[in-house]
């Protein structure tokens, strides 16, 4: 007699859809939603708010000053402000002056990259030179970069020889302890694993430790960059010379002694949305890049 007994299939068939309802729960998590945010949304969410932001600031600039809160020789006009960048831009000297600084700012930083990638690996992963200079490098991260420029400009005189210094050691330190702390924060588990697939040596810093360290890395080149950005402007302002050519420090520097308030507040200005500008068209775009890559941003 044929049994009638069906609770084994029932259990096989159960037991199938749930290790199909796993599998679609694993794929939708694979599906990361790589589409791209309308352009009107990236308007209204990351565009709008800085400029409300700065709307609102120069608006509180304004009324302080139309209502004589503060006087003219502590805080300038907006207009006499953009008097200012108008007379720059009528003689042509706008764009040459934040040139000046920029191309020097972004060559010391890829001379800080160059060096400051190779000697936070090695600071990570040999005992011996993290037990011997990594305490230095942080103390050195901690060093303000106008220390820097005195003796720079006794080792090299007034020259681009000297900025590239000031800003090398300003800059290489954050490099290297950011990725120092990017590969501190790698799963000794992936390490482990490269090793076993024959990634050693320079193979497994270039296959394992960078793309593992990236995160950390990143976050240590937004911060050298700022270092270097921050230690040019320091060198600029006070080792001031012709030879030089003119910069945005210089500019700042000559507005004070001048006593060209407006002046002064424009180069400040000039600074500050360079600085922006940078992270915003470089280290952001990156950024994204990798979050989006390792999952950790659905939309962008």
């Amino acid at each position: 007699m044929a049994s009638t007994d069906t609770t084994p299939k029932v259990a096989a068939k159960g037991k199938t859809d749930d290790l199909a309802g796993l599998e679609a729960g694993l794929d939708a998590l694979d599906a990361i939603e790589t589409h791209r945010t309308p352009v009107r949304e990236v308007l209204v969410q990351k565009v709008l708010p800085p400029l409300l932001a700065v709307g609102l600031v120069l608006l509180v600039w304004q009324i302080l000053v139309a209502a004589e809160i503060t006087d003219e020789t502590k805080l300038p006009a907006l207009s006499a402000v953009w008097d200012s960048l108008a007379d720059m831009w009528n003689k042509g000297t706008l764009l040459e002056v934040i040139w000046t600084s920029v191309s020097r700012g972004l060559l010391g930083f890829l001379l800080a990259l160059a060096i400051g990638t190779p000697l936070g690996l090695i600071v990570a992963r040999v005992k011996f030179v993290r037990a011997a200079i990594g305490p230095i490098l942080q103390g050195l991260q901690s060093l303000p970069s106008v220390a820097w420029v005195p003796p720079a400009v006794l080792w090299f005189g007034l020259n681009d020889a000297m900025m590239y210094t000031v800003i090398l050691l300003g800059a290489v330190p954050s490099i290297a302890n950011g990725l120092v702390s990017g590969i501190d924060q790698v799963p000794p588990l992936f390490l482990r694993a490269g090793r076993t697939l024959g990634a050693t040596g320079l193979r497994g810093a270039r296959h394992i430790v960078m793309p593992a360290a990236l995160p950390g890395y990143l976050a240590g080149l937004k911060q050298g960059w700022a270092f270097s950005w921050r230690s040019l402007m320091a060198a600029e302002i006070i080792a001031s010379s012709p030879d030089l050519g003119l910069g945005l420090g210089q500019l700042l520097e000559n507005g004070r002694n001048n006593i060209d308030l407006p002046g002064v507040f424009l180069a400040i200005l000039l600074i500050l949305v360079v600085g922006i500008a940078i992270d915003l068209l470089i280290f952001s775009p990156v950024e994204r890049w990798v979050l989006r890559s390792r999952g950790l941003l659905v939309k962008s």
